[in-house]
């Protein structure tokens, strides 16, 4: 399959290309160019001319060729999904559950991007100002924008990025991750297919160690927004120059379960939302924090959910947990998992390995200052600390680098408020585990968890400018 340059599909400038394989069976998907920096100064070039012709575009214009491309994303949305299933390792039912959301993402931004109101300053309210003038405030897009996508969610979170760009009347340049290139391919070719004005998008595929230094520090573009590790987030802010940053990174989620909580409701959602993409998601639990008296019955509550979670090929039906990205990938979970056990943790269920593939695992009685507690896992397991009260979880829940996403489980009124309040995180779910998300709400982290908000209309916001504007009706 060929890159998207400004609206021409081709090949890389050295003509190099690779495959693209199935982490499952280890099966050729298919192939992409290697893009080289003279193809990443390529896109940018013409993305100039498309920031220009964007910022021109009426909104309503804007609005009905996304609508388009939406219309398209859902007739294609079965073919969406087997590309995110075969290149990703991902079960056919999840995979299926985000393509069909991707039409959706792309209205909800068709309108959130015609939707940029200013607003009236009182200026007669500062002090030796009279009614002589007027204020308000203007947006407009900010120009190009450069989007990097990890691998995990490659139609989700390419769309929480691309779609809102090009609403609010940006140029977008995109490198999607080097392990999921297609899905990016085939969404683009919707907005292609819709009328998009060709210099408004380029995918360019290939290597982010080269790629990415190219577009994130180039002048010329006024927002970078990425989504992956905290190490390269990191690396991005120091080297991107003035411009705007949105940076979502690393998590350790924690969920917290109180004595007066629904056991069974918070052991069905925890077997939930550790192993959903075998817990390759940002915001999946990592962490549970149980208050010590009802930890054995919480415990003897999770474990037969998590070994009815049916492990096996992605194209299956009845998979609901598949492979990780890579077999190096589930080593290195397979290890973290046998490490906490060596350190004194007890492995309840699963932490196998055949392949890429890892069977879920439930670790009781894990230090929290351990590896598998504090650092972002990114595979099938859930690792179990307990606590006293809710003091000392949501303490421990707080003792982390990160602050992405957490979740509590109470009936309590005052305990909701006392989590609402003093845990830190971006995202925080009351009865329900972190991993749960509304395409339209604010989502972003605290502390190594990144910077900026996605969600539609908070990455509209964060891809505009704001300018203010004074009219002097008399010259002093």
């Amino acid at each position: 399959m060929e890159m998207l340059v400004a609206g021409s599909w081709r090949g890389a400038a050295d003509g190099r290309i690779e495959e693209i394989r199935s982490p499952f069976d280890g099966r050729i998907v298919d192939t992409v160019p290697v893009a080289t920096v003279k193809d990443a100064v390529a896109a940018l070039d013409r993305a100039e001319i498309g920031a220009r012709i964007q910022r021109s575009t009426p909104a309503h214009e804007r609005v009905d060729i996304l609508l388009r491309a939406a219309a398209l994303a859902d007739e294609r949305a079965e073919d969406i999904a087997q590309t995110i299933s075969a290149e990703s390792g991902k079960p056919i039912t999840e995979a299926r559950g985000e393509s069909s959301r991707s039409g959706n993402i792309i209205r909800l931004a068709a309108y959130e991007g015609s939707q940029l109101y200013g607003s009236s300053l009182p200026l007669d309210a500062n002090a030796g100002t009279g009614l002589d003038k007027i204020g308000f405030t203007l947006r407009q897009p900010v120009g190009i924008v450069v989007a990097i996508t990890p691998f995990n969610y490659p139609a989700l979170l390419v769309l929480h990025k691309i779609a809102p760009a090009l609403a609010a009347g940006n140029a977008v340049v995109l490198k999607p991750a080097r392990a999921t290139p297609l899905t990016a391919l085939k969404l683009a070719r919707c907005f292609v297919d819709a009328g998009l004005p060709p210099e408004a998008l380029s995918v360019i595929t290939g290597p982010g160690s080269s790629l990415g230094d190219v577009l994130v520090t180039d002048p010329r573009v006024r927002k970078v927004s990425f989504t992956g590790s905290t190490s390269v987030g990191t690396r991005i802010s120091s080297i991107a120059g003035v411009k705007k940053l949105s940076l979502e990174l690393g998590a350790s989620c924690p969920v917290i379960i109180l004595p007066d909580a629904d056991l069974e409701l918070a052991a069905t959602a925890v077997a939930s939302g550790g192993y959903v993409n075998a817990g390759q998601v940002c915001i999946s639990v990592q962490r549970v924090i149980v208050d010590r008296r009802v930890e054995a019955d919480f415990l003897d509550a999770l474990v037969p959910k998590v070994e009815a979670i049916a492990v096996g090929d992605p194209r299956a039906d009845g998979t609901r947990l598949g492979s990780l990205i890579s077999v190096d990938e589930a080593t290195r979970v397979q290890a973290s998992i046998a490490a906490a056990r060596q350190t004194g943790a007890r492995v309840l269920t699963g932490g196998d390995r055949d392949g890429a593939v890892v069977s879920p695992a439930v670790v009781a009685g894990v230090d929290p200052r351990s590896p598998l507690s504090r650092d972002e896992l990114f595979g099938p397991a859930v690792a179990v600390s307990s606590a006293q009260d809710i003091e000392g979880a949501i303490a421990q829940a707080n003792d982390n680098d990160y602050g992405l996403g957490a979740g509590i489980f109470t009936n309590d009124v005052a305990g909701t408020v006392q989590a609402m309040r003093s845990i830190d995180a971006g995202n925080i779910h009351i009865n329900w585990s972190p991993l749960w998300r509304a395409d339209l709400m604010p989502y972003g982290g605290l502390k190594g968890s990144g910077v900026g908000k996605e969600g539609v209309r908070s990455a509209v916001q964060e891809m505009t400018e704001e300018k203010t504007i004074v009219l002097h009706g008399r010259p002093w």
